[in-house]
């Protein structure tokens, strides 16, 4: 049966009746065409408001060859996506962004190659005008099946590869993790462990040298690969625990982990920072304010990082890039590429140190 509500939908033509203009008229105002002049176009939008005149997408995306809609692409899969705030706030922050620029949010996640290629045929099939990948692993061809797919893409995150024709936004992560461990030599920690995140990506690994920055030549041993989960901090902080029963400092590269470990600390009836100096890494507030005690940690400004991803792809694809035009995605610090004239750069931000109870 139909939708009795359809047939008393306005029509564009209605529209334009209202208005006393030609549909070709109408047609430019609502579609965000130039070339009408302001008095026409403001009857335009005055009966598209008085109609309750709701364009057509499919109709509309004829003729601006734009689908106001962008992937958001998590190279994750749901049990993590959901249980990690991390990409809550990403996923807040891009959302703003295109919300401010009335994009629709398209989200994506992958657990496997057939979700790679499920992602790949969805971004070949015309239904967005551009991809956000982000959390990406060693192995990933999600950046490869958005090229040939011919999509506009930002990484999050610095990839593992670098062209001049790769864009993204990332932290410094190397910085930042360096500034934790500083921060614990100068609480006078000498036995310091690192609990790392899964060293197939590259937040991690740049994490991991920063540590490795302030302390070179550390033991091998009082370096523990973690998952970026609670639990994987907790197993990592009783493997370093074993290993080390002097140890007096952790720094744990994120807050999730770092959660994780200060519970396995107060298991072990290991007092913070009395015994051992806990430093995390995002300062996800919904984690690091609420730990016992309070975690020190290095700030990034996860929801700003988000919209800046947005706010790059957006540029991109207004300055003409289209099928045939080639990605914008991760690549070198610093890296550019070029879009209609306009050069895009990809985008480091800085980290803080912020000093609580645990360290």
């Amino acid at each position: 049966m139909s939708d009795p509500s359809f047939a008393h939908r306005p029509t564009l033509e209605a529209v334009a009746a209202r208005a006393g203009v030609s549909r070709a008229t109408a047609s430019r105002v609502v579609n965000g065409s130039e070339g009408v002049r302001a008095p026409l176009a403001e009857r335009v939008r005055r009966a598209v408001e008085e109609l309750g005149y709701v364009p057509n997408q499919a109709a509309r995306a004829l003729v601006t060859r734009r689908n106001d809609a962008i992937a958001v692409v998590v190279a994750e899969p749901e049990t993590r996506f959901f249980a990690d705030p991390f990409f809550a706030q990403q996923v807040r922050g891009i959302s703003k962004e295109l919300t401010a620029h009335d994009n629709q949010l398209v989200l994506l996640l992958t657990e496997g190659a057939a979700d790679h290629e499920r992602v790949g045929r969805y971004l070949g099939g015309g239904h967005v005008d551009g991809a956000l990948i982000f959390s990406l692993h060693d192995d990933d061809t999600l950046p490869a099946l958005a090229r040939r797919a011919g999509v506009p893409t930002v990484i999050g995150g610095r990839p593992d590869w670098s062209d001049s024709d790769t864009l993204y936004v990332d932290c410094d992560n190397r910085g930042g993790a360096r500034e934790a461990v500083h921060h614990l030599l100068d609480l006078g920690r000498r036995r310091i462990g690192h609990i790392a995140g899964p060293l197939d990506q590259t937040s991690s690994v740049d994490r991991l040298d920063g540590f490795r920055d302030a302390l070179p030549g550390v033991d091998p041993r009082l370096i523990v690969e973690g998952d970026f989960t609670p639990d994987g901090g907790a197993r990592a902080m009783a493997r370093l625990l074993d290993d080390f029963p002097d140890l007096d400092g952790v720094f744990a590269a994120s807050d999730v982990m770092a959660s994780g470990a200060l519970r396995m600390l107060r298991n072990r009836g290991v007092r913070v920072p009395e015994d051992v100096a806990v430093v995390g890494f995002d300062d996800i507030v919904s984690v690091a304010d609420w730990t016992d005690p309070p975690l020190t940690t290095i700030r990034q400004d996860i929801e700003e990082m988000g919209r800046m991803m947005a706010r790059l792809l957006l540029r991109r694809i207004e300055a003409g890039a289209g099928p045939g035009a080639g990605p914008v995605s991760g690549g070198s610090a610093g890296g550019s590429a070029q879009a209609g004239g306009l050069a895009l750069s990809s985008i480091v931000t800085r980290t803080q140190l912020v000093v609580r109870a645990s360290a």
